[in-house]
């Protein structure tokens, strides 16, 4: 769903004074929702714009992907791919990027210091997880370890690479293939993929949790060498739900083509990847075949024993929400080093000698492709591994590719780009310089880049006064802080701290309640505020209570504000949380929780049924601005939980939808989100501590003074604090249109690694979507 702007100024004008106040109730719901309408609703100008409704499910960003979204925000959309994992819209109206890197710092620091990082909270909607630091982290986001790569190869290009028929300097017994297969003719089942190989390549697979709503082909007869080979390509689009089927070739053995179907997405439509797909928007408009009927018609198509040959066929399967448990993939038949996979239009001309994909045309043609994948399995089948092998394709390959870098470097008066370019060449190619500020002790290898202006500092204040300065000269800046890493010890104990405090702050006691009380009613009642880890019986006290866990910190906080000093079974009860020294800040966190800019625009609700999401979607005029509903599912058994968060693209949006959910029509509980979907996803995975660490400890007398003097000066916490505000100032003096990240690396120790955190915004638009924020 192509997100909906929100109006920039947020504030209605002051009008002249009421006649008659006659019901104040009445006309401030009236004020809300004519508000409510001016920000769905006003057009606005313009203006550069990020969304991520296209995050994976645990919200982690790779370092290729980072580099992506760079290379995307340097040279737009008519020379690079688009990011896979979000979306940035009119990337022409953007003036500059910056990118803060906080060296030394994970996600684990910044939800200890949470409040502390007052400003990057409230400032950046979005966020998400990064994996563990690499060696080097910032040659990995601007796309330099590849280039180094390449670069270590490029001596070769002129000629000292092996030709595809050279046989002298090939050793058969080491390629990929004679060791998968041996040097032996193979029949058709010792090509297909095993089980476990489906599993580990991402096929759909029965019984899988997020394979649920998948169609089975229903081809479960005895496959034999003799078995009809069909070759499978399909095409796909960009919607609101992800990419979406919109052409599917079905190629029989023979070559004869029985299927070319044109499908309708049942989602809008956010890029139609005409340059992949060769699909348009009149192509589709005029088409009423949907996902459904394709399902209908290739069942009823393929014969039992039927076998499905395609190009990275595990695509093709999801796109098609199919499942077919008899595969032969021609990027795994043919076996590359190091996990690698050769491209279709490779082998189809080193292999077969035929060229397809052609670059005059529009796009793939899917057909052409479905047949070429079955070409490829038949010649695999007919000559054997060791012809393949003789073919010596992983040199042939490694050539093409060195020389087709080359031809790009040295084709410097058009754009065109390669997979392997790198942010400093994508500068390059725009006549622009990168700017990297940082202190003496770094070794990055920008240091030494040619299209680089490196800035070395003494200290993280002079990195920063630099910045003030030196930022507003160049497109793209990279500056860098560096901190002190914890002890390996301290940040073991941190995480541990952390992973207490959330579950103490998801836990409520509730109580007193009679001793002929009803437990099954009790469950019932605070099942309902979202779902139960664990729910005890505390008898310790006078009076029964009742000790309840929840999943997420949402459904204890909604438990706290609906039942707290009501009547239950005839006693007014008290529900609390516990009061440790991990939980005396809580109802501070929470607060400040609820004001994360990218909480501001989110809804829990609990009491949701399987058929929540189909009605809501039946209803969508009622819940204008919806960009995402996020649907968690029991990590076992793949069922949908009860409870569910919507995302909506404003304040006002969000809120309104809430009043409309929690009413007499829906009858769901729910209240603002309090756990971004990065922190939910990281909290979802650790595992629940039994044992809490020894509480605060008491400082004697004589060192009371000391400790108090170091909580001044070098605490983590009024570092966290310090930096924070520091950055903030240093934002709000960016000009506008200006991509910003701020990017903790995560940290390496004896103890293991922790994850790192991306927060990213632009000027103008973050300013402009989260209202009333304090720095």
């Amino acid at each position: 769903m192509d997100p909906e702007r929100e109006r920039t100024g947020r504030h209605l004008k002051k009008g002249r004074k009421r006649r008659r106040a006659r019901n104040t109730l009445v006309g401030a719901a009236e004020a809300r929702r004519a508000r409510w309408d001016l920000e769905e609703r006003q057009p606005e100008a313009k203006k550069a714009r990020l969304s991520t409704i296209l995050f994976a499910e645990n919200c982690e960003v790779t370092h290729d992907q980072l580099c992506e979204l760079l290379k995307y925000a340097v040279l737009g959309k008519s020379s690079v791919p688009k990011p896979s994992w979000c979306q940035l819209f009119h990337q022409n109206h953007l003036n500059n990027v910056v990118v803060f890197v906080l060296q030394g710092m994970s996600q684990l620091h910044f939800y200890r210091f949470y409040l502390e990082f007052g400003f990057l909270r409230k400032a950046f909607r979005h966020k998400f997880r990064l994996p563990p630091p690499s060696s080097n982290f910032l040659a990995d986001i601007t796309g330099l370890q590849k280039k180094q790569i390449m670069g270590d190869l490029s001596k070769m290009v002129e000629g000292s690479l092996p030709s595809a028929g050279s046989k002298v300097s090939i050793n058969l017994q080491n390629d990929p293939i004679i060791q998968k297969y041996g040097s032996k003719k193979v029949g058709l089942t010792r090509c297909l993929l095993t089980k476990e190989e489906m599993k580990t390549f991402h096929f759909p697979l029965q019984g899988f949790p997020d394979c649920e709503n998948f169609v089975p082909t229903k081809c479960n007869g005895s496959i034999t060498d003799n078995s009809p080979l069909f070759g499978l390509d399909c095409e796909m689009c960009l919607t609101s739900k992800g990419r979406e089927l919109t052409r599917i070739s079905l190629v029989a053995e023979g070559g004869c083509c029985v299927m070319d179907e044109l499908v309708k997405p049942d989602n809008k439509i956010l890029d139609y990847l005409t340059s992949f797909s060769g699909i348009t928007k009149k192509i589709l408009n005029p088409v009423t075949t949907k996902l459904k009927d394709v399902q209908r018609h290739l069942k009823a198509l393929l014969p039992p024993d039927a076998v499905l040959v395609g190009h990275s066929l595990d695509l093709d399967l999801r796109a098609l929400k199919m499942i077919h448990p008899y595969v032969i993939d021609t990027s795994l038949l043919y076996v590359r080093e190091q996990g690698r996979r050769f491209k279709l239009k490779f082998l189809a001309k080193a292999v077969l000698g035929k060229d397809i994909q052609c670059p005059d045309r529009l796009g793939h043609d899917a057909t052409e492709d479905a047949r070429t994948t079955l070409e490829l399995a038949r010649y695999f089948l007919k000559y054997g591994p060791r012809k393949i092998a003789e073919l010596n394709l992983e040199a042939l390959a490694s050539r093409q590719e060195l020389l087709a870098a080359g031809q790009e470097l040295r084709n410097t008066a058009e754009i065109v780009y390669q997979p392997n370019t790198s942010v400093l060449e994508c500068l390059d190619l725009m006549g622009q310089k990168l700017l990297f500020l940082t202190q003496e002790a770094e070794t990055s290898e920008l240091c030494s880049a040619r299209n680089c202006q490196t800035i070395k500092c003494l200290s993280n204040k002079e990195v920063l006064e630099q910045a003030r300065v030196e930022i507003p000269l160049f497109p793209f800046s990279i500056v860098q802080f560096s901190f002190e890493p914890f002890s390996p010890s301290l940040t073991e104990e941190m995480n541990k701290r952390m992973r207490i405090k959330w579950t103490e702050m998801s836990t409520i006691y509730a109580g007193p309640f009679s001793k002929t009380c009803n437990l099954r009613a009790l469950k019932r009642l605070f099942k309902s505020f979202g779902s139960i880890r664990s729910m005890t019986l505390v008898l310790e006290t006078h009076q029964p209570h009742l000790c309840i866990q929840y999943e997420v910190l949402e459904a204890a906080q909604l438990a706290i504000e609906s039942l707290d000093g009501i009547l239950v079974e005839g006693a007014c009860i008290k529900v609390q949380r516990p009061v440790t020294e991990l939980t005396l800040d809580c109802n501070t966190l929470v607060n400040e929780l609820e004001q994360d800019s990218e909480n501001r625009g989110t809804i829990y609700l609990s009491g949701v049924s399987e058929t929540f999401k189909e009605h809501l979607l039946q209803q969508s005029n009622l819940f204008l601005g919806l960009e995402a509903v996020i649907l968690p599912k029991d990590l076992k058994s793949g069922k949908q939980k009860r409870y569910c968060f919507l995302k909506f693209r404003t304040f006002g949006s969000a809120q309104r939808a809430l009043n409309i959910l929690k009413g007499k029509d829906w009858k769901l509980k729910g209240r603002h989100a309090l756990t971004p979907r990065h922190l939910h996803a990281w909290l979802r995975g650790l595992p629940p501590e039994s044992r809490r660490p020894p509480g605060v400890r008491v400082i004697p007398p004589p060192l009371e003074q000391q400790a108090l003097q170091a909580l001044k000066v070098d605490h983590p916490k009024i570092a966290a604090w310090r930096w924070g505000r520091k950055i903030g100032k240093l934002y709000h003096s960016l000009g506008p249109g200006t991509l910003c990240l701020i990017l903790l690396p995560g940290t390496k120790s004896t103890h293991g690694s922790f994850s790192g955190l991306g927060l990213m915004g632009i000027k103008d638009e973050e300013e402009s979507t989260t209202p009333n924020m304090c720095s």
